[in-house]
C-alpha cells in the first residue's frame, strides 16, 4: 500500500507519471537511506575498521526495500524526528547478530538523511537533464525552419516591431540550455555526508581511525557522489544549489509556457499543442495542457526554493527545525521541476506553429508595425525630428479612420516620389533576427 506521504499523484498531474516521481517517493528514499548505510559498513571495511564479511552482510540486508516496513518506519519516524532512527534499528536485526553493530557505526542520522538526499536528487536530475535535452533538440529544430518566419513581436501586450519565430524558439531554447548547464553542474557537485554527531568525526576515531578525514571520501566514492570538503550539516550550500538550479529551471520552462499560452489563444492561435486537452463541459475546446502544467509549476517553485534557502539560517553544529524543514520542499521540487521538463519536452516535440496566422496579424495595425523601419527610411530625408512628428500624426490618423498608414504616407506632399514599398513591409523589418537565430544555434 503507497503511504500517504509519497502519494499517488492525484491531484498533481504535472509530475504524476514523471521519471522524477520514481525518483522521488517514498520507496525511492527509502532505497537511498539504506544505500547510504550500506556505503558507510562498505567505507568501513575499505579502511581496515570493519570486517569485509561485515560490509557484505549489511549490504545483502540492505538491498531488498521489501523487509523494510514502509508504514511502521513512518510511525516511528515521529519518536525521534527523523526515519532513520528506526531503519537503522530494522537494518541492525536484519543484518544478524554478528553483524549488526557494524551499521551506522559513527554516524549521526543528519548524515544518512542528508547523503540520502543528494542519492535521490542525484537520481533525479539525471532524467530531468535528458528531458530538457530532448527539449532544446525539438526547439534547435523549430529555430530552424522558422529562421525566417515572421510575426509580429509583442511588448507590453502590444505590436511592437516584426520579429521571427525562428529567432523565438532560438531564446527559449537558449533558456533550456542555461538550466541544462546549471542542472548538470549542481549533479556533478553533490556531496555525500559524513561528520557524526558534532561535525568532527570523532566517533570513527574511536572507532579506530588512524585518519577520519580519509573516510569520507571514501564514502563518498562508494555512493558515486562527491567528496565533501566539510561536513555540512549547517553549511547549506548543497541544497542552496539545489534550490536555485531547480528554481531557475522551472522559471525557464515557465517561460516557454507562458509564450506558448499566449500564442495559442484562440484570437491569436499562431500555435498549438500538439495533443490538446479537453474540456469536461466544451467538447470543442482543445486546451494547451502540458503549457498549464509548466506554468503551474514555474508559479510554485520560487516559493519552495525560499523555504530551502531559509534553511540556510542553521545555528550551532546541528540544527533544530532548518535540517527537517528541507525535506518536503526538496522533494515537491524536485518533482515540480521533474514533471515540468518532461512535459516541456512533450511540448516542444509536439508543437504545431501556423504562419499563415503571423502573415496575418502582421497587418492587423495597417502598417502601423512597420513605424519604426519607415522612421529610420525618412530620416535622412526629413530630418530625425520631421520625420517622428509625421510618423506620430499620420499614424494617429490611421488609427482614428482606420486606414492603411501606407494610403497616407502615399498622398503626403512631402513624401511624393519616395518608393517607400520596402520600408512599409513589415517582413522587410526583422534587423538580425535571423543571424541572431543562427548564432544561438551554434551554441551546443
Amino acid at each position: 500500500m503507497t503511504s500517504a506521504a509519497s502519494g499517488t499523484g492525484l491531484l498533481a498531474p504535472g509530475w504524476s507519471g514523471s521519471p522524477a516521481a520514481a525518483t522521488t517517493g517514498d520507496d525511492a528514499f527509502l532505497r537511498a537511506l539504506l544505500d547510504a548505510e550500506a556505503a558507510l559498513t562498505r567505507a568501513h571495511a575499505t579502511l581496515g575498521l570493519a570486517p569485509a564479511e561485515a560490509a557484505e552482510a549489511v549490504t545483502r540486508a540492505a538491498a531488498d526495500t521489501g523487509r523494510f516496513d514502509l508504514a511502521s518506519l513512518t510511525e516511528r519516524a515521529r519518536d525521534g524526528g527523523n526515519p532513520v532512527i528506526p531503519l537503522v534499528a530494522d537494518l541492525t536485526r536484519a543484518a544478524g547478530q554478528e553483524y549488526g553493530p557494524q551499521v551506522h557505526r559513527g554516524a549521526t542520522s543528519q548524515d544518512i538523511m542528508d547523503t540520502a538526499m543528494m542519492l535521490v536528487a542525484h537520481r533525479t536530475l539525471g532524467p530531468l537533464a535528458d528531458d530538457l535535452g530532448r527539449a532544446q533538440r525539438a526547439l534547435a529544430r523549430l529555430a530552424v525552419e522558422h529562421r525566417d518566419t515572421v510575426l509580429p513581436g509583442r511588448t507590453l501586450t502590444q505590436h511592437a516591431v516584426p520579429t521571427t519565430f525562428g529567432l523565438k524558439a532560438a531564446g527559449w531554447r537558449s533558456l533550456v540550455l542555461d538550466a541544462r548547464d546549471r542542472v548538470t553542474a549542481v549533479r556533478d557537485a553533490l556531496p555525500a555526508q559524513l561528520g557524526g554527531a558534532a561535525g568532527t568525526l570523532a566517533a570513527f576515531t574511536a572507532y579506530g581511525a588512524h585518519n577520519a578525514t580519509e573516510l569520507p571520501a571514501v564514502y563518498a566514492r562508494e555512493l558515486g557522489l562527491r567528496a565533501p570538503g566539510l561536513p555540512w550539516h549547517t553549511l547549506r550550500t548543497p541544497v542552496a544549489d539545489l534550490a536555485g538550479c531547480l528554481a531557475f529551471t522551472a522559471g525557464a520552462l515557465g517561460k516557454l509556457a507562458a509564450d506558448v499560452l499566449t500564442l495559442s489563444r484562440t484570437e491569436i492561435a499562431e500555435v498549438s499543442e500538439g495533443s490538446g486537452g479537453g474540456s469536461s463541459a466544451m467538447p470543442h475546446k482543445s486546451n494547451p495542457v502540458r503549457a498549464t502544467l509548466v506554468a503551474a509549476a514555474a508559479r510554485r517553485a520560487p516559493q519552495l526554493a525560499a523555504t530551502l534557502y531559509g534553511a540556510l539560517v542553521a545555528e550551532d553544529e546541528r540544527p533544530a527545525g532548518a535540517w527537517h524543514a528541507e525535506w518536503e520542499p526538496l522533494r515537491d521540487l524536485l518533482r515540480l521541476t521533474g514533471g515540468a521538463a518532461r512535459d516541456a519536452a512533450e511540448l516542444t516535440e509536439g508543437l504545431r506553429v501556423h504562419p499563415e496566422a503571423m502573415r496575418r496579424h502582421l497587418g492587423l495595425t495597417r502598417g502601423l508595425i512597420a513605424a519604426e523601419q519607415l522612421s529610420a527610411r525618412l530620416t535622412p530625408v526629413l530630418g530625425r525630428a520631421r520625420a517622428r512628428d509625421l510618423l506620430t500624426r499620420l499614424a494617429r490618423q490611421a488609427r482614428e479612420e482606420d486606414v492603411d498608414l501606407t494610403e497616407l504616407l502615399a498622398v503626403e506632399p512631402e513624401l511624393l516620389g519616395i518608393d517607400l514599398a520596402r520600408a512599409a513591409d513589415p517582413t522587410e523589418g526583422t534587423g538580425a533576427a535571423g543571424a541572431l537565430t543562427d548564432q544561438a544555434l551554434e551554441r551546443p
